[in-house]
């Protein structure tokens, strides 16, 4: 999604670098791991709010365009996302 954001845009408040390395790493320390619900399902946002605002600008943008540019990966996340709904996650922080 950052790659289909920035190839329209330029760097506007934080570059690509630094926003991809910087969602890395919030997904390596993760307390859900490989059970991480989607952003917009997550109890946690572990985002700071600078990068938080760049990152939904970037969801907004890309989200309708994965269908045309990686749709199998899009389809998973949509699928990722509708399975989250039902899992409680409260019980987990």
């Amino acid at each position: 999604m950052i790659e289909i954001y920035y190839r329209k845009h330029e760097a506007p408040v934080i570059d690509k670098k630094t926003l991809l390395s910087y969602s890395q790493l919030r997904l390596d320390v993760c307390r859900f791991g490989e059970e991480k619900p989607t952003c917009k399902q997550c109890p946690v946002h572990c985002y700071r709010p600078d990068y938080k605002e760049q990152m939904r600008q970037v969801m907004r943008y890309s989200g309708p365009k994965m269908l045309l540019y990686h749709p199998i990966l899009a389809i998973k996340h949509l699928i990722k996302e509708n399975k989250s709904k039902k899992i409680n996650y409260d019980e987990r922080i």
